[in-house]
This record gives C-alpha cells, sequence and structure tokens, in this order.
C-alpha cells in the first residue's frame, strides 16, 4: 500500500490536469495542480483519491450531468503513463470515483459515465453504491452489458457485483442472497478474454465462504458444456472449497469420488522445532484399489495460536493419478523462519496429510 500510494503523485496529477486542459474552456492547470499537491504527501492512497476528487469538483460545472459530459470527454485525450509503469491507471481512479461522490442522485448518467470510462481503471469501486441505491436498474443495465464487445465493461459486471471484493464496499445484499447475480455469470463463464473469466471465477470463489452449495449446483451444471474455457472456471472458482475439503468438489473437478488411500505413518525430522527452524515430513501412500485413481495431495498444519488454541492452515502437495496397488512417496519440508503474514508461537502443533480433503493420518510436534 505504501508503494501504491506513489500511482497518485505529480506524474498522474500532471496527466489528470493535461487532459482536463483539452476538454475544459478556461481551465487553470497550475492551479488545479497546485491545490492536489497541497498536503498529498502525508495522505494514504484513499485518502488521495478523495482528496483529488474534491479539487476535481471545484474545477468542474456545478451541475453534475455538465461534469459528467467533461469526464466522459477525457477518454478521449487520456495520457495513458508509462507502459511500464504497473501503477499507471491510478491517474484515473478520482475521475471514476467521482460518479459514485457526486454522481449518486443520477444512476442514469453515472452508470453511462462508468461504462464508457471503466478502460481508463476499473470502475469496479465506484458502482458499488449504485448498486446498493439502485438495484433493479443496475441489474437491467448489467444484463445489456454482459453482452457489450468491450472486454472491461463484462468484466465490470462480474467484478462490479462481487459480493466481497478486495478493498471496496461488501455488498450485503449478495452476501446474503447471491442468487440474482448467477444468470449474468452465466452470461461470461466462457467468456473470450480471461480477463472476464478469471473476474467470474473469483466471484464464484466469493459465494463459496457464505453459499458452497449454490456454487457446486451452479458448476455441475456448467460441468456438461464440455468447455474448455468453462472448466478452467470451474477449477479455479472451487479453489477454496477444495482447500475445505468439500466432498462433492473433487468429482466435479475430474478426481476419484472416495478414493482408496491409506497412509501408514508420518514422520518427522525432528519433533522439537526451532521457531526459526523448519521440519521435513515424510509418509508413504498406498492405493488400494483396482481401479486407477485420482486424487489431491494436501497437508495442513495445526498452527498454535496467541490464544493458545490450534487453527488449521492447508497446504498444497500434489495433484496424482496413482495406478492400482502403487505405492508413493511423499516428502515435504516447512520452515518456520519468520514472515510477514504469519507469527508462530510456541506449542504442540499437528500435521495433517489429506487426501481429496479427507484426514487420514496425523501427528503432533513442538515449536520451542
Amino acid at each position: 500500500m505504501e508503494l501504491m500510494k506513489n500511482g497518485l503523485s505529480q506524474p498522474a496529477i500532471c496527466r489528470i490536469s493535461n487532459a482536463l486542459s483539452h476538454v475544459l474552456t478556461d481551465f487553470n492547470s497550475k492551479n488545479f495542480e497546485n491545490s492536489c499537491l497541497n498536503g498529498l504527501d502525508t495522505l494514504e492512497l484513499k485518502e488521495r483519491v478523495n482528496h483529488i476528487i474534491k479539487v476535481l469538483h471545484q474545477h468542474l460545472p456545478n451541475n453534475f450531468k455538465e461534469a459528467a459530459n467533461v469526464l466522459i470527454r477525457i477518454k478521449e485525450v487520456w495520457d495513458f503513463g508509462d507502459a511500464d509503469d504497473p501503477l499507471k491507471s491510478f491517474a484515473a481512479w478520482p475521475i471514476i470515483d467521482y460518479f459514485s461522490e457526486y454522481g449518486l442522485d443520477h444512476p442514469k448518467e453515472s452508470l453511462d459515465g462508468l461504462k464508457q470510462l471503466t478502460h481508463l481503471f476499473s470502475a469496479e469501486f465506484a458502482i458499488r453504491a449504485f448498486i446498493i441505491k439502485y438495484p433493479q436498474y443496475c441489474h437491467e443495465q448489467f444484463s445489456l452489458w454482459v453482452k457489450n464487445e468491450s472486454a472491461d465493461i463484462r468484466r465490470l459486471v462480474s467484478e462490479g457485483t462481487r459480493p466481497k471484493l478486495p478493498w471496496g464496499i461488501q455488498l450485503k445484499q449478495f452476501v446474503s442472497d447471491p442468487t440474482p447475480n448467477i444468470p449474468l455469470l452465466d452470461c461470461l463463464k466462457s467468456d473470450a478474454s480471461l480477463y472476464v473469466r478469471r473476474s467470474v471465477a473469483n466471484h464464484l470463489n466469493d459465494i463459496t465462504k457464505d453459499h458452497p452449495n449454490l456454487v457446486i449446483d451452479t458448476c455441475k451444471r456448467w460441468a456438461t458444456l464440455n468447455s474448455t474455457n468453462v472448466d478452467w472456471v470451474i477449477k479455479h472458482a472451487t479453489r477454496t472449497l477444495v482447500k475445505a475439503g468439500n466432498p462433492e468438489v473433487f468429482p466435479l473437478l475430474g478426481f476419484t469420488e472416495n478414493p482408496q488411500i491409506t497412509i501408514e505413518a508420518i514422520e518427522l525430522s525432528n519433533n522439537q522445532i526451532k521457531r526459526d527452524g523448519s521440519v521435513t515430513f515424510s509418509a508413504i501412500l498406498k492405493a488400494n484399489s483396482n481401479n486407477i485413481q485420482n486424487i489431491v495431495i494436501d497437508y495442513a498444519i495445526h498452527f498454535v495460536k496467541a490464544n493458545g488454541k490450534q487453527q488449521a492452515k492447508v497446504f498444497k502437495l500434489k495433484n496424482l493419478t496413482i495406478k492400482p496397488n502403487k505405492l508413493v512417496n511423499l516428502k515435504k519440508s516447512f520452515s518456520f523462519k519468520p514472515i510477514t503474514t504469519r507469527k508462530y508461537y510456541q506449542g504442540e502443533h499437528k500435521i495433517t496429510q489429506l487426501v481429496n480433503g479427507k484426514e487420514l493420518i496425523s501427528k503432533s510436534f513442538n515449536v520451542i
């Protein structure tokens, strides 16, 4: 986040100013830039967005419809920035969010503006305020947008309606009942653009956290299409269900239902692990079936938390096609060196071996 805020610094403000000077009569670019830069260095990313929006409002027509028309014309003169700059699109963020800040009472003009400008910076954040206030109108528009020739607009439908979009306002109505979005995703599931299909998969993955059966039923329906693009969406949409060991998801992905597998024992390199050390575990897996089996092999470490209780986290090991009565050697190391996303505590931990989400065997060890 610290580095991301640099996407809204002086170069971005100069790009905004340059665009406005081309579409707005008597625009005072020097005053605009000075006002935007005043105190900017002390602000975090979203604070910078809001600050620039307020300055924009001071320089745009007071009438929102006129202001919206000015912003829409920016797309004709927009400087997309340095191609090697991963934050180049951030300059358009305040322009996009201006619509949700000042255009909420004008849904028709605002949605039209967001639709036309989303290729500058995705309107997935700005559009959520309109979904909350005008759900029916938005749904009617989105039902048209899913057929638009622009991948940016089609993706905006999927990403904008995601119930739990990171950084975005949570759409509580869709957290509670996501079914209105399913017909929209139906239209996008086999989209020619991977950009769109990835959004569809992430949208469904959001839903799995509260309504796993709805996602499974939807994916089962989609799986009958025998489409490579749709199969990709199903695989990525169900990743949380796979980690959670939901038994219905594995046959859906082509893995064996109720695999006949045993693991005799887990061997550890050390039962006492220092917090900056590592543990290596190994096991022998045996196939107890006369048929070839497709399986997912994962492992979980039950970490000790600050309150002394254990909480499991699942890690990927491998996918495997195993022949009848075959033995497979499994081996994996895990480091307890400190990382920014996880803190390790002393106490008894446990490692668990899973096949198709089902726990087969576990063994405890201590972190000291």
